[in-house]
């Protein structure tokens, strides 16, 4: 276990002390409010930790403190990590961003596009292009997730079982086929909808290397980077440092959620959502981000490959809102943000909801976690809390704006 620690003075790393005071004390508010169990925060200019700040509690009952070595569920952080892993596999010419889905894995192999109808009546067709690999990275992959709850596929989803993305009693590979066996919404690389893309990718990763997620990226990713805590399952050593999970009640406050301990190895490898982390190790994965592929002499990915990761790939060079499929995604916070192979990407800073610098990446989890990068300003963020709201929080728009004032040089 290695914890995360202040290694900068904020004013030398051109950050003003007294707005990161203010930072503080509007998320310190909202755990004093009940809205909030606890939270970490950390920012860093040029790879050195300038702000550290916990506040609150790990686990409210238990009257646990928010330390630096907090383990979190970082759930869609997962995202970036695994498409980190596929481009690895890229690079070494195992695996192309242009082959079809199919030729991994034959359930995908002859995939029908939704065209009219809904239930029993719904009506399909070819689509008018292949699924490739980089459309599972980019989600115009045509898949979707059954909360949406806004399209006649959203309701097949839900029939087959997937209201968690996971299909009953089966693993990554089982839950796959499922998704295979469900029509797209529409033709691949033609619209934006975000998706159970991830955990397919993620199972291609398992064929094409022919190991387990799990395995794949502690042999080739934690391992290497130092990311002594990351992985898909709790150890009874590292039990005790597990923030617990907490979901948003009708009054606005917190309740716990039953029934998730996270011990174990799952069956189900989540390629989307299945990572647990300290900020020590989400620090090494967004330096090497940073740093384009390499850290502390450790070289996972190409420069090259890191820009391409990070530029958008949407169709048209648009951004989230002009090209998303669904209701949920046609919202302000879109405005202005693209995607890449994995992470949301800044277009147009002068279009988005919070302060945001052109070619900022980044992207955020479930429970209220988020992290990005900003290359022109050689900062990284991340934030952990552990709730699932149930309604739209200003939390990350807030945690932008404070520390865009905090950013001085």
């Amino acid at each position: 276990m290695t914890v995360l620690r202040q290694e900068a003075d904020p004013a030398e790393a051109g950050l003003d002390a007294r707005a990161l005071e203010r930072l503080d004390r509007h998320f310190a508010g909202l755990v004093d409010e009940g809205r909030l169990p606890g939270f970490l925060v950390a920012v860093a200019r040029g790879g050195r930790v300038a702000h550290l700040s916990v506040y609150g509690a790990r686990d409210v009952a238990a009257g646990l403190p928010v330390e630096s070595d907090t383990l979190w569920r970082i759930y869609s952080m997962t995202k970036p990590v695994t498409a980190v892993a596929a481009l690895m596999l890229v690079e070494e010419g195992r695996l192309s961003l242009d082959d079809p889905v199919g030729d991994h894995l034959p359930a995908f192999a002859h995939p029908r596009v939704y065209e009219s109808g809904s239930g029993t009546g719904i009506r399909t067709r070819p689509p008018g292009g292949p699924l490739l690999v980089r459309h599972l990275m980019t989600h115009t992959a045509g898949l979707t997730f059954a909360f949406y709850g806004s399209h006649p596929v959203d309701q097949l989803y839900r029939e087959a079982g997937l209201e968690s993305s996971v299909a009953p009693g089966r693993d990554l590979a089982g839950t796959t086929e499922v998704y295979a066996s469900l029509p797209l919404q529409f033709d691949p690389g033609t619209q934006w909808n975000y998706s159970v893309a991830s955990n397919v990718l993620g199972r291609i990763i398992e064929v094409v290397s022919g190991r387990p997620l799990d395995v794949f990226l502690a042999e080739r990713v934690f391992r290497p980077l130092g990311m002594t805590d990351a992985g898909f399952e709790v150890t009874q050593a590292q039990a005790k440092r597990l923030a617990e999970l907490y979901g948003e009640s009708d009054d606005g406050g917190i309740e716990a959620i039953p029934g998730l301990p996270l011990r174990g190895r799952p069956r189900f490898l989540s390629g989307s959502g299945g990572m647990v982390a300290s900020a020590h190790d989400y620090h090494r994965f967004m330096e090497l981000l940073r740093r384009r592929g390499e850290l502390d002499g450790v070289r996972l990915l190409a420069p090259a490959t890191v820009d391409l990761m990070t530029r958008n790939h949407l169709p048209g060079g648009a951004d989230v809102r002009a090209v998303g499929s669904r209701p949920a995604h046609d919202t302000p916070g879109n405005d202005g943000v693209g995607f890449g192979l994995g992470v949301s990407v800044v277009v147009d800073p002068s279009r988005t909801q919070a302060p945001s610098a052109l070619g900022s990446y980044g992207w955020s989890g479930v429970a209220t976690t988020t992290f990005w990068v900003d290359p022109g300003r050689d900062l990284t963020v991340q934030f952990h809390t552990q709730v699932r709201p149930r309604s739209s929080r200003t939390v990350f728009r807030d945690l932008k704006r404070l520390v865009h004032e905090a950013v001085t040089g």
